[in-house]
């Protein structure tokens, strides 16, 4: 019986957080720990949390209130814990830590601090836009001399990675199955006037394209086959190493590591989506042609008044750019209604944009102030009950036109990476996703026909539809 101590994380929110739960992961085990299934028989549960918005802050202090009646101790880590550090420590007593990111290189020293009954003083909330994030660069500092215990060892570093004395991939997976998220980047330069994320998760830092192509080997012999490229704003990548084409010269390589079939990117900002870029990911073999498009409203002036670039015919000249080159490239966006100062015009005008851009996926949200931010600031604010109708209107719509563009590929052959059995489907059917969907986020494809295992990508062809998921038989 192991006489180790466990730990249960728990990860909240976005693609972003489930890399740095599975590098925490690496520390923890690295530093003495066993990683337990739930919170039952753990002695400590760390809470990934998240600190986007309001939803997503309420569901970060339930999921702490109920690691807490476990019985085990409780760690609020992540986004939530280093926005508000000491504020979250004095508010959220059933909390026995508060850690920021700058604990994370001594996660285990923390953790020892917390079974003791060692309390420690959460930090000061500041503006981390002048400071490093999460850093890759710490990273690069450490990995040298930290392994990843039962996957990083000398005897299982991924061909290719140098020996003991190079670099090491501090990470271990938390979760099976053939689609992992890979970090370019950490932190955000833009100032969007909505969000927060630059002043808790730090100035922009690219990861260089070496250590990128490190970690997909790695995850590669750990059985994936899709990766998903995150950051806060991937077309930003490169420009802190002085490269701005450096993604478009990564996809190819990434494409290219043994065991990878399918690249993808996600979270692309629309005023530097680069013409090198759209042919990068539109024609380079193993690269989805995706494009997850932060457009935010389609108004010139709402979206000058949230910072952003852009407008409904900037926008729609920029998809016909993709489908141009990739006229079955998926296509994916969230909007905010009821910013301050939108009026009726710059609504309906939103509504056109959705009408005519043919997205396969949209998320709507209602504006709501967001501490720190400028936009708490501005005048004009709407009665969030006129919030409400709009994002009830404009929802409507857009689950329309996604189903109505999901018809249109009735017909149409897919390739399809099998991730789940379909239960439903009975024997042979399996649930996965196409090129033009990415995971959590999107629809799916169940996928029927003989001979089929998890992890294979397979042609399929499209014979029905029902919202936004697609049903496809192979033949």
């Amino acid at each position: 019986m192991s006489t180790r101590r466990k730990v249960s994380l728990i990860t909240l929110g976005c693609a972003r957080n489930e890399v740095d739960s599975e590098e925490l992961a690496a520390r923890i085990e690295d530093a003495g720990w066993d990683l337990a299934d739930g919170a039952d028989g753990a002695d400590v549960v760390v809470v990934n949390t998240c600190g986007f918005i309001e939803a997503a802050k309420k569901d970060s202090i339930d999921t702490l209130l109920a690691a807490h009646d476990s019985g085990a101790k409780v760690v609020a880590a992540g986004c939530m814990a280093e926005r508000y550090g000491s504020e979250l420590a004095e508010a959220l007593p059933e909390a026995d830590a508060v850690i920021g990111f700058d604990d994370y290189t001594a996660i285990g020293e923390r953790l020892d601090d917390v079974v003791a009954g060692r309390r420690r003083d959460a930090h000061t909330p500041r503006d981390r836009r002048t400071l490093l994030p999460i850093s890759p660069v710490e990273r690069r500092a450490h990995a040298s001399q930290v392994a990843v215990p039962g996957h990083g060892g000398q005897d299982d570093l991924p061909a290719g990675v140098a020996p003991a004395s190079g670099p090491r991939v501090l990470r271990r997976r938390l979760g099976g199955g053939p689609v992992a998220p890979l970090k370019l980047a950490s932190g955000c330069d833009r100032r969007c006037t909505f969000c927060a994320i630059p002043a808790f998760r730090g100035a922009y830092v690219s990861r260089p394209p070496a250590e990128v192509l490190e970690e997909a080997r790695w995850l590669a012999d750990h059985g994936v086959r899709e990766l998903v490229l995150v950051s806060e704003n991937s077309t930003s990548y490169g420009k802190d190493l002085g490269d701005l084409r450096a993604l478009e010269k990564l996809l190819p390589a990434l494409a290219a590591v043994d065991g990878i079939e399918r690249v993808r990117v996600s979270y692309l900002q629309p005023a530097e989506t680069r013409p090198g870029l759209i042919e990068a990911i539109c024609g380079t073999p193993g690269v989805a042609p995706y494009f997850d498009m932060s457009f935010q409203h389609a108004s010139g002036p709402v979206l000058r008044s949230m910072r952003r670039f852009g407008d409904r015919e900037r926008f729609l000249g920029l998809l016909d750019q993709i489908r141009a080159l990739a006229p079955e490239a998926g296509v994916r966006s969230n909007f905010i209604v009821g910013f301050p100062g939108e009026g009726e015009d710059d609504f309906e005008e939103l509504a056109e944009f959705l009408s005519a851009a043919r997205l396969d996926a949209v998320g709507v949200f209602g504006y709501s102030d967001e501490d720190g931010t400028e936009a708490a600031n501005l005048d004009g604010k709407l009665d969030p009950a006129d919030v409400a109708a709009r994002v009830e209107e404009l929802s409507g719509l857009a689950e329309e036109l996604t189903a109505q563009r999901a018809e249109d590929r009735v017909g149409s052959v897919v390739r399809v990476l099998l991730e789940d059995k379909a239960d439903q489907a009975g024997d042979g059917g399996f649930e996965g996703r196409a090129e033009h969907q990415a995971p959590e986020v999107d629809g799916t494809v169940l996928v029927r026909g003989e001979g089929l295992a998890l992890g294979d990508i397979v042609e399929a062809r499209v014979v029905g539809s029902d919202g936004v998921d697609l049903v496809a038989d192979v033949s």
